[in-house]
């Protein structure tokens, strides 16, 4: 399908003619789990970005890293009449069957933080997450420069976890080739986090460098893993474990601080909930919109199969902005 390139402003919102809905429909909420401090921020700010824009947002529905549960969540939302959903999907395939749920009532939805491979959204809110591999990649290339790695993966049915995973290898393969990256598939679970570090470490006493996938789940069972070894060193030691993280969760920016870890990539979740809240209003109002930069300062990009993508700004932290105030992280 050919589109006329947009080089600026694009939050034109076209009018999508019949089918759209009132703004003032109630909208569900669907989130992956509460167990992270991110989606717990998520989870906090939804209720004030809803009220601030304007949006009835029904209270947020949990699905508990289950695939299976968030359809049935899903569904159950479409039963109860909500004019608009807003769902951060599990997995980028299994997601597709709410989807066309959603489609079949004509209910406009908003993806977040995870694109679904398939399926119709009106737009999918989102940072880039491969570039939060290359952020990783180059902070711990830098540091360690040779030697061995741990890359502690999300979930790879979840596009963020694949993003992050080829991102981060491809460029260590093609910048740091003396680097040699170990690989934990946790799947956003702390305690598979733990159990893959501990034996790695375990079998490889001379790690050099970790990059956690996600901190809000990760962090924790990391640092207690390496103390339990006498390996959590202060940066400024020569035996310093240098560590990057993503998400930029209060407990991050903390442990940057102490020297514990070297770096995250905020993830933002405030941006998150507000441009979730921003989109589904509009979409409800039967409003589409194309690719290009927006007005607040990201760009909307195409991704395959037609689906929209608001790449949000996602700033590497280290010891020299982590105080930074703008830092969703320093707010809570």
């Amino acid at each position: 399908m050919r589109r006329r390139a947009a080089t600026f402003v694009v939050l034109a919102l076209v009018a999508a003619g019949c089918g759209g809905h009132p703004a003032g429909g109630r909208v569900g909420v669907v989130i992956p789990f509460l167990t992270s401090p991110f989606w717990q921020a998520y989870n906090h700010d939804i209720p004030q970005q809803a009220h601030e824009q304007g949006v009835r947002a029904l209270p947020t529905v949990n699905s508990n890293s289950d695939s299976g549960k968030q359809i049935t969540d899903i569904e159950n939302l479409l039963s109860e009449g909500v004019k608009g959903l807003v769902v951060s999907p599990i997995d980028s395939s299994a997601i597709a069957t709410g989807l066309r749920a959603a489609q079949r009532a004509h209910v406009p939805v908003v993806a977040v933080d995870v694109a679904p491979r398939t399926g119709k959204v009106a737009m999918v809110v989102r940072a880039d997450n491969r570039a939060y591999g290359r952020k990783a990649c180059q902070v711990l290339g830098r540091a360690v420069k040779t030697g061995k790695v741990v890359q502690i993966q999300g979930d790879l049915a979840s596009v963020n976890g694949r993003d992050r995973s080829s991102s981060f290898s491809g460029c260590m393969a093609r910048h740091y080739p003396a680097i040699k990256v170990l690989n934990i598939p946790a799947g956003w679970q702390a305690d598979k986090a733990a159990a893959g570090l501990e034996a790695l470490y375990t079998a490889n006493p001379g790690i050099k460098g970790i990059y956690m996938q996600a901190g809000g789940v990760y962090l924790a069972p990391t640092l207690r893993t390496l103390q339990r070894h006498n390996a959590l060193v202060r940066a400024g030691s020569p035996r310093h474990i240098t560590i990057v993280s993503n998400d930029g969760i209060p407990q991050e920016l903390t442990a940057i601080r102490k020297g514990l870890i070297d770096a995250t990539v905020s993830q933002p979740a405030d941006l998150y909930a507000k441009y979730a809240m921003y989109y589904i209003k509009r979409a409800m109002a039967g409003k589409t919109f194309r690719p290009g930069r927006t007005a607040h300062g990201s760009t909307i990009v195409e991704l395959p199969g037609g689906i929209l993508q608001d790449q949000l700004p996602a700033p590497l932290v280290t010891r020299r902005n982590v105080d930074d105030p703008a830092l969703w992280g320093n707010r809570r």
